[in-house]
């Protein structure tokens, strides 16, 4: 091929890309959940999905009445986690301040507790929770533990603990490098499953067989767009992560967008097979819908892969964003080497190497 053909090529690529793009900016709905959104949805997962634990209301039953067990309730008190709702006197009233909902935890001292402190043993005091609500109630019963450790100077089960990458246990710094790419896939995954069902609906599909484009240059076109789109949202996230939310890049940023390339590649592979599988435009919304949910879920964004049955741990290795999540959090929190990188992200490669002949496959199919 010369040069001059060479570049005539690229002019007729460049065309190609201005009209897909102009074919999604141009579309109010499009425009509409390009940027607004990803900040609402950024800003809501940054301060409402949390674990931490900010404030537990718990109930007392005091039936030591000594000035050991008065000791251990001034410092309960005096935590800023947990606020006292309620005084019981009698074991009978423990499930009617737990059924109620006034108390996540009732404390329960018993009457032989001062005198187990000073025989220089443990003092165990007794925790009832309301466990229908079992994250909140773990993380309350794990600092109660801490709390009456401290107060009767019995030793813990661990000396001391420090947690690596996220000093201060923030579940922001856990949620939002993960949001980097799971908020961008949902947007990559609805403009590719759209692009080539909304050809067929406008009655331009038919167009495109007289053009001098390729089916790999038409392809190309439909694919760049999604992608330059959904970097650029995931740069925003990045952003409000950053600079917002002061969670501290501690890796490379060009391993971050490494990372984010390749999963944006194979994300868009599976959003041209749908668009290109797909009749309608509400078909392909369809499938891509049905698809979406189950990656999320499958990802790891909130709950770990291992504690997963080893069933549906088998189909998360087909699930990119599970290895992407991996890899930007280990780049973005604890600065993993491109060795670490290259080999958390060879199943999504793989994902992007067979979606995007999928791709190929039914767009020429269709062509």
């Amino acid at each position: 091929m010369t040069l001059r053909a060479l570049f005539n090529r690229s002019v007729r690529f460049r065309a190609l890309l201005v009209k897909e793009l102009l074919t999604t900016i141009k579309d109010r709905t499009s425009r509409m959940i390009l940027v607004a959104p990803i900040i609402l949805y950024v800003i809501l997962f940054g301060y409402v999905a949390t674990f931490n634990l900010d404030y537990a209301p718990y109930a007392l039953l005091d039936m030591s009445h000594t000035s050991q067990s008065r000791d251990l309730v001034r410092a309960v008190d005096g935590s800023a986690v947990f606020d006292r709702v309620m005084t019981l006197q009698s074991t009978s009233e423990i499930s009617r301040a737990i059924d109620s909902g006034r108390a996540l935890v009732v404390l329960v001292i018993g009457s032989d507790y001062a005198q187990r402190l000073q025989k220089s043993g443990p003092a165990p005091v007794q925790v009832v929770i309301d466990g229908r609500n079992s994250t909140t109630a773990q993380l309350a019963a794990g600092y109660l533990s801490i709390i009456a450790a401290d107060a009767s100077g019995s030793p813990g089960v661990f000396e001391s603990i420090r947690y690596l990458y996220n000093p201060n246990n923030l579940t922001q710094w856990f949620i939002l490098p993960g949001l980097i790419v799971t908020l961008s896939m949902l947007e990559i995954m609805v403009l590719s499953a759209l692009s080539v069902a909304r050809e067929r609906e406008m009655g331009t599909f038919e167009q495109l067989l007289v053009t001098p484009f390729t089916t790999g240059e038409l392809l190309a076109s439909k694919a760049a767009v999604p992608v330059a789109i959904g970097l650029f949202q995931s740069t925003l996230i990045f952003l409000i992560a950053v600079f917002w939310f002061e969670i501290p890049v501690a890796g490379s940023i060009i391993k971050i967008y490494a990372v984010l390339t390749v999963f944006v590649l194979a994300v868009a592979g599976l959003g041209l097979a749908i668009s290109a599988y797909s009749k309608t435009m509400q078909q392909g919304l369809l499938i891509a819908f049905v698809i979406l949910v189950p990656m999320v879920l499958l990802s790891g964004l909130f709950s770990p892969v291992a504690n997963m049955p080893e069933v549906i741990r088998l189909l998360t290795w087909a699930d990119p964003l599970r290895f992407a999540l991996v890899a930007v959090r280990r780049v973005y929190l604890a600065d993993a080497d491109w060795s670490n990188v290259i080999l958390t992200m060879l199943p999504a490669a793989a994902t992007a190497a067979v979606s995007l002949p999928l791709a190929y496959h039914y767009f020429k199919k269709r062509l």
